[in-house]
């Protein structure tokens, strides 16, 4: 039995011209143009790469603080918290004497000033080990007697400061001490990181609310071991 081939599906030359003229009204479908979202699409991938270069840039100033931190030695008024495990006996808050010492039980007067945190716990090791067998011990900086601040990125003079003694230090004072900021520095993102119990918390620095507006309620007092943080602007 002979099949008749079906044709295939086409467009008649008729609707094929009227799908045409629809289309260039902007029906069925066809979009004429760019979408709303286009033209900002790029303005939005340029401030993604900026957060991400800023965000770079806070590592590796963070990753300095620790390298400065680690090379930090004991000094006079620094306050230590001491512990040897399983002697709670041995427990003490020890504050640095102007010579350099601490004294603990069962081993008077020790000298500290001058040593890591590693020699400290050593020498109080060899000490210890008269009396205790293998004592271990901890030893941690509750109170800097040397407090100081960082303040890192797009100032003039970045570097480790002292916290005057007389008086508190803010943000704007802090940058001030700084040389101020370059012509690159993107103020209003100024952050503070401040370290608490172990983490990093960021306080965000409205700068112009306080250097235009004179709201003095913006600016941030600064505690010992704060890390002021000017990052770069991209445009």
């Amino acid at each position: 039995m002979n099949r008749q081939k079906s044709k295939p599906w086409g467009l008649s030359p008729t609707f094929t011209l009227l799908l045409g003229a629809l289309a260039a009204c902007g029906h069925v479908g066809v979009r004429v143009g760019p979408a709303a979202g286009d033209a900002a699409a790029p303005a939005d991938r340029a401030v993604r790469s900026q957060e991400a270069k800023e965000e770079e840039a806070l590592r590796s100033v963070l990753a300095l603080v620790e390298q400065k931190r680690a090379a930090f030695t004991i000094g006079p008024a620094d306050l230590l918290e001491i512990t040897v495990y399983q002697e709670p006996d041995l427990e003490r808050k020890a504050r640095v004497s102007p010579e350099g010492t601490i004294t603990m039980p069962l081993i008077g007067e020790l000298k500290l000033a001058g040593l890591g945190i590693a020699d400290a716990e050593k020498a109080i090791h060899l000490k210890l080990k008269r009396y205790v067998v293998d004592p271990h011990v901890s030893v941690f900086v509750k109170e800097y007697g040397n407090k100081q601040v960082y303040i890192l990125g797009e100032v003039q003079k970045p570097g480790s400061y002292s916290l005057p003694t007389e008086a508190p230090l803010t943000v704007i004072e802090a940058v001030a001490l700084a040389g101020g900021f370059t012509p690159y520095a993107a103020t209003n993102r100024t952050r503070v990181i401040r370290t608490r119990e172990g983490k990093n918390e960021s306080l965000q620095v409205e700068v112009t609310a306080i250097t235009k507006r004179g709201d003095k309620s913006k600016d941030v007092r600064l505690e010992p071991n704060d890390v002021v943080f000017v990052p770069e602007s991209f445009f």
